[in-house]
């Protein structure tokens, strides 16, 4: 899909400023991005309002809202009292609290599961906090092996940069710009002399360390542990209280990394920052993680069209759960939802409305609007069955011509030359749309009619 085509968040002239500062690469540059930046949000927080005005059942009203937001959809939420305070002072004070969320420097093509934390924090922007993306150009050179059998192999600086020109590319079709700071750890974190380290190491021991899963089973396994693994998620942890973080949103994957924070903050005297963390989504088969290599992915850069067909292929029972993490729905609405689905309602027309939703936060009105009229005469008037074969693919696009061999040794036809024949004499559809030539584009997720009889779901190779 062509990035043009997504809802833009800001204006040209936003986007450009932003992008020239978030590249700065120098301490004092990114410094003073950040004092400017939230110097400018606390006082543009629109949903952290004048106390004087409110008593104090209204304030709390705030507070518990607030918190049932932030917990729909969690897998879990630790320090939930801390949290609970933070949020009552920023309300009191007009103070926006700082969320931290650490970016991935493998740098992914984002699809839906990558979007679960990003729409979270988007959630929390909307609240009227600050949300601080870590970029760990620092820690990145170690290498993070959270849930590997083996240490990640170490990115080198133009790596990292370059992957993280390509993130933020991508996660400010969710974020706001205007109430995101871009951080460098390596603007702290190589400033650090040999004695900080050491006196930083000696806030936790090996045996904590080996708590860790994937440390224990290396260990266990007498797989190597280099010694400078133990690092990162110590490393990590300093870059909270470098921030003074209030919240810190994970996966349930980063666990150990993201409690470690909230443990270092307490022993350099600070308010611990409280830990949410975010489940892992499944993908549209409803069993196995979102994944680009499972086939199962939507990914956030795909068509209006595949975006609304992929959404609709997900199985009933998860139609809650991708509401709840795969949109921006509030709490009050969703409970609307669920009362539906129980007093009876076809579960069909609540998924077209989630289909709808999520499509809309990526692409125009218009764009949604047309993808869900294609799928209602399509796919609900039956032009494509609900049940289709599927047959695996080693590329995520090509030609048509490309897939003609392999769908030839599947037996969709007795030979290449037999669907090249059928193709040019419009016996091929795509999606209930007639195939016009061989040089016609084809994505996995696609559904393909031969003849009048005949369809396939090409999925990915895994």
């Amino acid at each position: 899909m062509n990035k043009q085509n997504m809802k833009p968040q800001n204006t040209a002239a936003q986007n450009t400023a932003t992008q020239s500062t978030i590249v700065q690469s120098t301490a004092a540059q990114n410094a003073t991005v950040q004092n400017t930046a939230m110097q400018s949000m606390a006082v543009q927080s629109p949903a952290i309002q004048n106390p004087e005005s409110q008593d104090a059942e209204q304030l709390q009203a705030q507070v518990t809202r607030q918190m049932r937001i932030i917990r729909q959809g969690a897998a879990g939420l630790i320090g939930e009292d801390d949290l609970e305070k933070k949020l009552d002072r920023s309300i009191h004070t007009g103070v926006p609290l700082k969320i931290k969320f650490g970016m991935d420097p493998s740098a992914p093509d984002l699809h839906l599961g990558h979007a679960v934390a990003l729409r979270k924090l988007r959630q929390l922007q909307d609240l009227g906090h600050t949300v601080i993306i870590i970029v760990g150009d620092f820690t990145g050179k170690i290498g993070d092996p959270t849930g590997r059998s083996k240490g990640r192999k170490a990115l080198t600086d133009a790596e990292i940069l370059r992957n993280a020109q390509t993130y933020q590319e991508q996660v400010f079709h969710i974020l706001d710009r205007d109430k995101t700071v871009v951080r460098y750890n390596g603007e702290w974190l190589e400033l650090l002399q040999l004695d900080q380290v050491l006196k930083l190491a000696s806030t936790i021991t090996v045996a904590r360390m080996l708590e860790r899963d994937d440390f224990q089973t290396r260990f266990h396994n007498n797989t190597p542990i280099g010694l400078h693994e133990f690092f990162y998620p110590l490393m990590q942890a300093y870059d909270s209280v470098e921030i003074q973080a209030d919240l810190e949103l994970g996966g349930t994957d980063q666990t150990f990394n993201v409690l470690m924070g909230r443990s270092l903050q307490k022993e350099m005297g600070q308010e611990p920052q409280a830990a949410l963390f975010m489940p892992i989504l499944e993908g549209t088969d409803g069993v196995e993680k979102m994944s680009k290599s499972l086939g199962n992915y939507i990914g956030i850069y795909e068509d209006a069209r595949s975006m609304f067909q992929k959404t609709m292929q997900i199985p009933d029972s998860m139609i809650i759960k991708y509401f709840e993490l795969t949109t921006d729905i509030l709490p009050e609405e969703l409970d609307q939802v669920k009362q539906e689905l129980e007093n009876g309602c076809n579960p069909r027309d609540i998924k077209i409305r989630l289909a709808e939703t999520v499509t809309s936060q990526y692409h125009t009105d218009r764009e949604t609007q047309e993808a869900k009229d294609f799928f209602i005469r399509a796919f609900s008037k039956k032009e494509i069955p609900d049940q289709v074969d599927p047959l695996s693919v080693p590329f995520e696009q090509g030609k048509l011509s490309d897939y003609i061999p392999l769908l030839a040794a599947a037996g969709y036809a007795s030979s290449g030359s037999e669907l090249r024949r059928m193709a040019a004499q419009g016996g091929i559809r795509k999606n209930g749309v007639q195939v016009s030539s061989l040089d016609e584009i084809i994505h996995a997720g696609d559904v393909l009619r031969i003849g009048k009889r005949k369809f396939v779901r090409l999925t990915l190779l895994s």
